[in-house]
């Protein structure tokens, strides 16, 4: 069964096309990766499945679970178990990261105040962060590597059955990526589907993927397993030129 099914989606932001007639199918539990150049549409795909406003849909649609979801807001997307993890977490100010995963656990899960305490810490535990992270204000003065793994920590508690992963790789350094590799690894293991963007390939020496696709210019160019990141990493995206024609 099919978690997610993308069909001939075209996405416009203001008066510019970015999307142009993407079809894209993920199973239940797989792991798809998608590369491409800056500019290509990555992100935009992403957030656009999250159900992000900006991101206008001209043309097709958005099935997940057998429901069509393209006009869903955000929120009702969230409910149903897709989760996406930022590129650019926000910093916010005055909101101590402890109360805000409890409220999250509460508003998706409906999990109350004491029992989301229990399994904050010992997430924490189990994923070896450090716990005085619940301490300090939502990802004020955090490093890349401190933010993407906030953002993993959120998904792991709520487990949700798609998880969208736009460039966690991205500003972390060795020790960071290993610690978000390994809780994308848990996740998966335990049957979420995850839509993972990144524009390199290391986070993929600690992960398996069963699909890797590439977008360029707003389409998807090629599919394939992981001999494509191989040919893009040696010679780059305009390798695939060759192989698409």
């Amino acid at each position: 069964m099919y978690m997610l099914i993308i069909e001939n989606l075209k996405v416009k932001v203001e008066d510019k096309d970015i999307l142009k007639r993407v079809n894209l199918k993920v199973g239940d539990g797989e792991l798809h990766v998608i590369m491409g150049p800056n500019g290509s549409g990555k992100s935009t795909l992403a957030l656009t499945i999250a159900g992000h406003p900006k991101y206008n849909i001209v043309e097709g649609r958005m099935i997940f679970e057998g429901e069509d979801i393209t006009s869903l807001k955000p929120e009702e997307r969230a409910k149903r178990g897709i989760f996406i993890s930022f590129q650019h977490p926000v910093e916010i100010e005055g909101v101590k990261i402890l109360l805000f995963l409890q409220r999250v656990l509460k508003n998706l899960k409906g999990i109350d105040e004491v029992k989301a305490y229990e399994l904050i810490f010992g997430a924490i535990k189990e994923l070896g962060i450090d716990e005085s992270m619940l301490q300090r204000q939502l990802n004020v003065g955090f490093s890349g590597g401190e933010r993407k793994k906030l953002e993993m920590l959120q998904a792991y508690l709520v487990k949700p059955k798609l998880l969208i992963l736009d460039e966690p790789d991205s500003g972390v350094d060795v020790d960071s990526l290993k610690v978000i590799a390994g809780i994308i690894n848990r996740l998966h293991k335990k049957g979420t589907s995850i839509l993972l963007i990144t524009h390199y390939g290391r986070i993929l020496e600690y992960l398996k993927p069963q699909v890797v696709h590439v977008i360029k210019e707003g389409k998807l160019v090629a599919s394939g397993g992981i001999e494509l990141v191989n040919l893009i990493e040696e010679r780059g995206f305009s390798a695939l030129e060759e192989v698409v024609s």
